[in-house]
Parts: C-alpha cells; sequence; structure tokens
C-alpha cells in the first residue's frame, strides 16, 4: 500500500508534471491510489484524475480539521500533490502547509528538485529540507530538468553522498510544460490531446523510475470517521460546464453520502435548472469568458428567476455569485447582462487580484455555522448594494469587512467554500 506527497522546494520546480508522470505510471501498473492535492487548488485534482483514472481530492490542512482530512484521504492507497513549497502556508505563521498536511497524515515526502541550474549545490538544498522538520520523513528525490548524462551524474554523487535517495529523473525539455492561461493552468477539459501529454512526461520519466521503491513508501493508514455535514437540501441542482467548473468533490461527495439527490445543468447549452429543484448551486469558473453566451441563455436565465419567484434557495461562488449580479463586463469592456437575482455589478476591465484564506461569520441564515474558506478571483465590484452575506477575516484573523450579499432566498460571495458548509 504506497502512501506518499510529491512536494518541491518552491513553486514552479515542475510537481504537477513529475506528478501526473508518477500516476499514469501506477496506473499503468495497477496499483490503486487515491489522488490528492494539497490546499484549495480546482485546477490541478482535474489532471490528477484524467493521469490516475479516479477522481482526485482536496486535502486542506488550513481549512479542513485533521478528521476530515484522514477521513477523505481514506486507509489504501495515497498520492498527494503537494502546493508552492514544501513548508509554505497561509499568513504570517505558514499554516496549513503542505508540510503540516504530510504530518497529519504520517505519509513520507518525495521532493522534485529543478536541477537545470545547479549541480553538486543540491545536496545542500535537499539535505536542508531533510532535516529541516523533524516530524516530516523526506524520502528522497525526484530530478527535473536534468541537462546531460555528465549532469546527472555530478547530481547522482552529489545526493549519494549525503544518503538521499533518488526515485527517478526527467530531462530538460520544453515539451513537458503545461501551457498556463488566466488564473493559472487551463483547465484538464480544454486540452484537446491531454491523454497523449500525460503518456509522453509518462514516457519520459518511466526508464529511470523506481516504481517498485516508490511502492514500499508508505505511512499510517487513516482511520477517521468524521461526520457528514446535513446537505442544504435533498434534490440539488448544480451547474456544471466550463463557465462553473470549480466544485469541490469532497463537497459533492458528502452530500450524495448523506442521501442528496444532485443534478447538474449546463447554463452554456442553455439549460434550465431543474424544476424539482430545491437548492441551486452556482459555482465558480470562468463566466467572464463566456459572459456573451451566458447572457443570451435564455432557458437558463428564465429557469433561475422562476426559483427566485418561488422561493428556492439559490447559492453562487465567485463566478456563480458574479452571475447572480445584474451585470458583468469582460476584459474588452463590454457589459453583459446576467441573472439580475443580486444587486451586484462586477467588471474584469481593469483586473485586481484577490487572494487568500478567508474565515467567513455568517450574517444570514443561508449558513449557521462558522466558515473556512477561500478566494481567488480578479474581479473588481463595482457595485454590490443590500445586505452582506459573511464577515470575513483572513488567515492572520484581521478584519477584511463584510462580504457578499443576500437578497430573499438568493445569496453568494467571491469566497469558496472549504469546509463548514
Amino acid at each position: 500500500m504506497s502512501r506518499f506527497m510529491v512536494a518541491a522546494p518552491s513553486s514552479g520546480a515542475g510537481k504537477t508534471t513529475i506528478t501526473l508522470a508518477v500516476m499514469r505510471l501506477m496506473q499503468r501498473a495497477q496499483i490503486e491510489f487515491q489522488p490528492a492535492k494539497s490546499g484549495p487548488d480546482y485546477i490541478d485534482p482535474g489532471f490528477h484524475s484524467a493521469a490516475a483514472g479516479t477522481p482526485s481530492v482536496n486535502l486542506d490542512a488550513w481549512a479542513m480539521p485533521a478528521d476530515v482530512i484522514r477521513t477523505l484521504a481514506g486507509s489504501g492507497g495515497l498520492v498527494v500533490e503537494a502546493a508552492m513549497g514544501l513548508f509554505d502556508g497561509a499568513g504570517r505563521a505558514g499554516k496549513g502547509s503542505a508540510a503540516d498536511l504530510a504530518h497529519i497524515l504520517d505519509i513520507p515526502v518525495i521532493l522534485v528538485v529543478d536541477a537545470a541550474k545547479t549541480a553538486h549545490s543540491i545536496a545542500a538544498l535537499v539535505t536542508g529540507f531533510r532535516d529541516f522538520d523533524p516530524r516530516l520523513t523526506v524520502a528522497g528525490v525526484i530530478l527535473n530538468r536534468v541537462g546531460t548524462a555528465r549532469h546527472l551524474d555530478m547530481l547522482t554523487q552529489a545526493l549519494r553522498a549525503q544518503d538521499i535517495n533518488i526515485f527517478g529523473h526527467l530531462t530538460r525539455s520544453e515539451n513537458f510544460a503545461l501551457p498556463e492561461r488566466h488564473l493559472g493552468l487551463v483547465q484538464a477539459g480544454e486540452i484537446d490531446q491531454l491523454e497523449h501529454w500525460i503518456d509522453h512526461i509518462a514516457g519520459a520519466l518511466q526508464p529511470s523510475l523506481d516504481l517498485a521503491a516508490l511502492s514500499k513508501l508508505t505511512g499510517t493508514a487513516c482511520t477517521s470517521h468524521a461526520p457528514l455535514p446535513k446537505p442544504p437540501a435533498q434534490h440539488i441542482a448544480i451547474a456544471s460546464d466550463r463557465a462553473f467548473a470549480f466544485c469541490y468533490p469532497h463537497q459533492l461527495k458528502a452530500w450524495r453520502d448523506a442521501g442528496a439527490t444532485l443534478s447538474f445543468f449546463a447554463p452554456l447549452a442553455d439549460e434550465p435548472a431543474p424544476k424539482a429543484a430545491q437548492y441551486i448551486f452556482l459555482p465558480g469558473g470562468y463566466p467572464e469568458l463566456h459572459a456573451g453566451k451566458l447572457a443570451s441563455a435564455a432557458q437558463f436565465k428564465a429557469s433561475l428567476a422562476h426559483h427566485a419567484a418561488i422561493g428556492t434557495p439559490i447559492y453562487g461562488e465567485c463566478g456563480g455569485y458574479m452571475v447572480l449580479g445584474n451585470g458583468l463586463i469582460d476584459a474588452n469592456g463590454q457589459r453583459h447582462e446576467m441573472l439580475g437575482l443580486l444587486p451586484l455589478e462586477t467588471s474584469f476591465q481593469h483586473r485586481k487580484l484577490h487572494l487568500g484564506y478567508r474565515q467567513l461569520t455568517p450574517l444570514s441564515d443561508h449558513f449557521n455555522q462558522p466558515l473556512m474558506a477561500h478566494e481567488f478571483h480578479y474581479a473588481r465590484t463595482l457595485k454590490a448594494a443590500g445586505p452582506a452575506l459573511f464577515a470575513a477575516k483572513d488567515a492572520d484573523h484581521t478584519d477584511l469587512g463584510e462580504m457578499g450579499l443576500h437578497v430573499g432566498h438568493t445569496c453568494g460571495s467571491f469566497a469558496h467554500i472549504i469546509s463548514g458548509h
């Protein structure tokens, strides 16, 4: 039963590329495991699911209680991709880092090291990470962006002199890079040749990867069974397409496991929300890239207006929140008419980054407990007139004021709720 984390000294070292190659090779070898991502990332789990052939899950050491993390991780095989650098967490204290997650799960860490601009100095870097936190076991490294055979030999000698295991290496190639766009990486569904690309990097890593040694890495099996959150209704309708793509799998699974029926509809295809829905969820995503199409989706808009009129609870997160508003201005300055269910105007014409964890205190009866969430968007709020949905603080407990709106049974905010829902 193989259980480990793939981490790195910093962002940009190639964690995702290496993780996907490892997952694909383990899948081919019929080694069963749960793919997972540290932190609130929506995009990498989509790639994991493609590479592993099974849905990935987010494990967040800042936003989730330890028993929830262990429950989601399960007791079988587990491959977790870290976020940022191994010890990089939230706020001044760095809470919720990948290292914290590895400690909670009691799993060893494989460090992906970008070797492109180093040789013997790599040993000092890796020993520093290995010895920094006595709670962790750094089992070894996978070398990325290796140059020549001579370069590999220098790296190998330096690391072996410090008793550091090398599980494999990937040579330098522009063909291994993931394309970037918008908030970062493109979504898995937007890459036409995704399967071919994953097979390509897996094929490049396979000759050097010590899969047998990886299979022996393990930790304490998780036995926690956290109580399931109560779903907001028995029948939940969820918008799901390229404009509304950011749903946490653990949230949907918890609702299903608690007995709720989930229905999915595609606003970009002008599909209406089901008439029988007792609760409607518009997740985050990229509505600003599809604003014209959403503005002309007559059946979708009419169905939401009907549900709002009869008092069906409607909740929108980030992109879904913007769609609930009166209008959305795209990057070119064109305004698009949205649902008009909240007194909200947003714009992408002059972008501004909003990023970080959020601690939310509900200001309406739509939510009945404190929530842990994350915010990541570039939209500007031009107008938000009405009662706020939450009082917000950041990871350092700094007061951020009020956020979101609620009008009747319709509400939303820019925050993506991770736990407490």
